[in-house]
């Protein structure tokens, strides 16, 4: 593996622990995720993977190198696309891209190259001359990848990539992330977001209050849901939400959604129900499927303040 991190522990004062007892790894040629909620200790991972943050217990490698002893290593080994909005103020897109390149020992020529290459494959040409501090959250966000894949690490962090970028230029920064793993990077995806995990990624571990809960690739993930249903009711604007039948289990409030687990012999009474409900003009549609990562995720997070609620919106 490429990235092994063992039995990585962060204690801070008073006994708090923002990482406790996480091992996982990345191969080469891998998108591995990592998947959790605001606050679930993802991106102080994130930073001491890159030598910023010293763990108080376990190791970190990168291609058999000890990051913890050799910090500078892993700054000249990764490339990341921080949580945090790269400031370009006073630069253009375009050279924002090309000076962190050449900060990466690219040379000029072929920089310049693979840094108009990405503007024109991401369709942000429009904005590629245009200085930082003019552009909008999501065209910050997608210069900020072309900056970390310009010139990628053999490790490519990638911490909530797709905050505020819409879902046409999602789908096309997920075929430039598939690049970099086919490049033979290995990709480690941070997000929160359940349905941008379950289709981009070849593993994942999910994470809470420090701890690794679960980890594989989506479908052994799953496993646990085979039998059920998920049925998922957006409602009218306005609606009073019924309360659910006995039937429908492990209901969650979504705010305008709602989704529940439904066994394989009560799958008439649920579409009966939703179709009622449909009639009557409390719910806008309704979708009965297969369950998926979200209902695995809820299972070992245990509390659906969890999750995303903009989840749907994912490409």
């Amino acid at each position: 593996m490429l990235l092994e991190i063992e039995d990585i522990s962060k204690v801070y004062r008073k006994g708090i622990r923002a990482n406790d007892g996480v091992s996982l790894s990345v191969g080469a040629g891998e998108v591995f995720g990592l998947l959790g909620p605001n606050g679930a200790g993802k991106t102080t991972l994130v930073n001491q993977i890159m030598g910023l943050l010293k763990p108080t217990s376990g190791t970190i490698r990168i291609d058999g190198t000890d990051v913890i002893a050799d910090p500078g290593f892993a700054r000249q080994a990764c490339s990341l696309q921080a949580q945090v909005q790269v400031p370009i103020e006073g630069l253009t897109i375009l050279q924002a891209i090309e000076l962190a390149g050449r900060v990466r020992g690219g040379r000029k020529a072929e920089v310049l190259a693979r840094a108009r290459e990405l503007v024109d494959n991401l369709d942000i040409g429009e904005w590629a001359n245009k200085r930082g501090d003019t552009l909008s959250g999501g065209v910050l966000r997608l210069a900020s990848f072309c900056m970390a894949a310009v010139v990628p690490g053999r490790v490519v962090i990638l911490d909530e990539p797709t905050n505020d970028v819409d879902p046409l230029r999602r789908r096309l920064l997920w075929q430039e992330v598939r690049a970099l793993k086919e490049s033979g990077s290995a990709v480690l995806l941070i997000t929160h977001n359940v349905l941008e995990a379950e289709r981009a990624v070849d593993r994942l571990a999910i994470i809470d209050m420090g701890k690794v809960l679960g980890q594989g690739t989506p479908a052994s993930l799953k496993e646990h849901e085979a039998g059920f249903m998920r049925l998922e009711l957006v409602f009218e604007p306005m609606a009073k939400i019924p309360a659910p039948p006995e039937f429908i289990n492990k209901a969650i409030d979504l705010g305008s959604r709602s989704i529940g687990i439904v066994s394989a012999q009560d799958v008439c009474g649920a579409i009966d129900w939703a179709s009622e409900l449909r009639e009557s003009g409390i719910v806008e549609e309704f979708t009965l499927g297969p369950s998926s990562l979200e209902d695995a995720y809820i299972r070992l997070i245990g509390r659906e303040e969890a999750i995303d609620p903009g989840t749907e919106g994912a490409q």
